[in-house]
């Protein structure tokens, strides 16, 4: 096995932890939905008083772990980063239209799965982090992150991601045209509104 095979094993592996996190993410912020509550969001009523419809133990023990595991997340992120330049800096070549995340998106679906797009791009603003990661309007988004189309709820999880992975590159495969184009964005406050500054709805 040669350098930059295992730098895209390791790669692939921390690409696989970082989307098991951002799950167990996606699962603690489905508890405290259901309970009516956000990360900040008071546990007792305005006398002090515990608020009856809301299981405390269980959001507490929820917002507990999300913070844990978005901590686990940037540091992955961080890795992530770090071991692309590797790879890349470390390959004389690579195949067209190849990437690390296809390879990763091998074992969990077929081809035809990992190329069939979920969402579509409606608005790109100017100067936002979407314009300068290439993102066009009428692009259909194939891999967002950790989301794809077979696991592709609404448009809650693609916020989901973004929220989890402000200020780090995000991994995003679209189609335009018959053509398949990959790039990193990087959610994050800019002049305009969001973090991404483009609308995506759901196909």
């Amino acid at each position: 096995m040669n350098e930059t095979t295992e730098i895209r094993e390791h790669v692939l592996q921390l690409m696989k932890q970082k989307d098991d996190i951002e799950n167990t993410i996606k699962e603690l912020t489905e508890i405290l939905t259901k309970n009516g509550v956000g990360m900040n969001d008071p546990l007792v009523d305005q006398d002090g008083f515990p608020i009856s419809s809301i299981d405390i133990y269980q959001v507490r023990h929820a917002r507990h772990r999300i913070i844990c595991l978005q901590n686990d997340h940037k540091s992955l992120m961080k890795q992530i980063e770090n071991g692309l330049h590797g790879y890349y800096s470390s390959s004389t070549h690579l195949p067209a239209n190849n990437s690390l995340r296809e390879e990763q998106a091998s074992h969990v679906g077929n081809s035809v799965t990992n190329k069939t797009p979920f969402a579509k791009v409606t608005i790109v603003s100017p100067g936002s982090p979407a314009e300068i990661a290439g993102i066009q309007v009428n692009d259909l988004i194939v891999e967002f992150g950790s989301v794809n189309f077979s696991n592709f709820n609404n448009i809650v999880d693609i916020a989901n991601v973004v929220q989890h992975s402000e200020g780090q590159q995000l991994y995003v495969k679209l189609q335009r045209g018959d053509r398949y184009i990959t790039t990193y964005l990087i959610p994050k406050k800019w002049t305009g509104k969001g973090l991404l500054g483009c609308n995506i709805v759901a196909l």
